[in-house]
């Protein structure tokens, strides 16, 4: 039986890889609610700019191109995730989406760990529950009933995603596979605008949000992720990833101007305190 411990190394990675997918996330908002780009072009543009982004800084290692891919599904579900998390947000709200997202999230990452030998104590799963009560807490707000196809949208892409975390954990070279899982995922999201080419859209204001997002909070924030996986359980990086919205939300408050609430205050620590509980205890992996 093995005991996985945290490092600081592990910590300072997983703080990193969630900040760049809060800012992920202000950078979509801002993009597809303002209007001034479609789904389908902003997954796209998204998804290139990562690749051209990952490309060079593999070439800058001493690479001369990125490596095949090792694993076609990553790319797929990377694709999967983009493209499906871009749609539902144009039948859901910002709180609803969160909160179908994340606990596609956590179910997906929790039920896989769970088969795969992972074992926690009360405690930690005490934390967990703790977590996702202050982010229903936080989103509940804006919860309402949901169009059904929007929300199968967010579901999916919450999958897509988790399903993206966990084949990630065992990369031996982070940098390369998600320049790789990029630059095939990007063919697929540019047949998806070539379909849609009627309704597309493309500001500039969109344009240069959507490379934002791919170079930047997409592309070198996955890379930091990868990284930080390889220090983390199943279960802790489910849970962790529940401070994205908490760190998203913070984000509207110093940029968009939103006002701080009680609620707010409050979901921070039931948010915080549950991921404490969770990172403090010592996840065993049975052999």
């Amino acid at each position: 039986m093995t005991t996985l411990r945290l490092t600081p190394r592990t910590l300072l990675l997983t703080l990193a890889a969630l900040l760049a997918f809060a800012g992920n996330s202000l950078l979509c908002r801002l993009a597809l609610r303002a209007g001034t780009i479609d789904p389908a072009t902003f997954g796209s543009i998204r998804l290139a700019a990562g690749a051209i982004t990952l490309a060079l800084v593999v070439r800058a290692r001493g690479s001369t191109r990125p490596h095949a891919p090792r694993d076609a599904w990553a790319a797929a579900l990377l694709f999967a995730y983009v493209a499906f998390f871009s749609w539902a947000y144009l039948g859901l709200t910002a709180g609803t989406g969160a909160l179908v997202l994340f606990g596609a999230v956590q179910v997906t990452m929790f039920a896989v760990g769970l088969r795969g030998g992972e074992r926690f104590g009360p405690v930690a799963w005490c934390g967990a529950a703790l977590a996702i009560a202050g982010l229903v807490y936080l989103v509940a707000p804006g919860v309402a009933a949901p169009p059904p196809l929007a929300a199968a949208s967010m579901a999916a892409a919450g999958i897509a995603w988790g399903g993206y975390t966990l084949r990630g954990r065992a990369i031996a070279d982070p940098l390369a596979a998600t320049a790789a899982n990029f630059a095939w995922a990007t063919p697929l999201a540019l047949v998806l605008s070539a379909v849609e080419w009627s309704s597309a859209r493309a500001a500039p204001q969109g344009v240069a949000l959507a490379i934002a997002s791919g170079a930047i909070t997409s592309g070198i924030g996955y890379v930091v992720w990868y990284a930080a996986l390889r220090g983390l359980t199943a279960l802790r990086a489910a849970t962790v990833q529940l401070a994205v919205p908490l760190i998203a939300a913070f984000g509207g408050v110093l940029w968009l101007g939103e006002p701080i609430t009680p609620r707010l205050a409050l979901a921070s620590l039931a948010i915080l305190g549950g991921i404490a509980l969770v990172l403090g205890t010592r996840a065993r992996r049975l052999r």
